[in-house]
């Protein structure tokens, strides 16, 4: 039954957003990456593979360029934010 919540102040959970981590991927990058038929729209989250190939990490269209590049925020979305946990224990085991 013990409750406690935990605020984390913005940044502490996930990093401050970093400038860096907004960038422009070329068509052909893509195309090797991934699908060449493949079209980007504004908000959607693209998975890519890690160098390694072992994981994968994310990052949203930010713009879709007339060349056929693609701006992709690799931020965190909760990057700079405040978070907020609510713990309720229901239960031990």
């Amino acid at each position: 039954g013990a409750h406690a919540v935990f605020e984390l102040p913005r940044g502490a959970a996930f990093g401050e957003r970093n400038a860096a981590m907004v960038q422009w991927l070329t068509r052909k990058l893509l195309d090797e990456l991934g699908d060449p038929q493949e079209r980007y729209a504004l908000g959607e989250v693209v998975h890519f593979p890690t160098p390694d190939g072992l994981g994968r990490y994310a990052g949203v269209v930010q713009q879709v360029g007339s060349d056929g590049s693609v701006q992709f925020d690799f931020n965190h979305p909760l990057a700079s934010h405040p978070v907020t946990f609510e713990v309720l224990v229901i239960g031990v085991l």
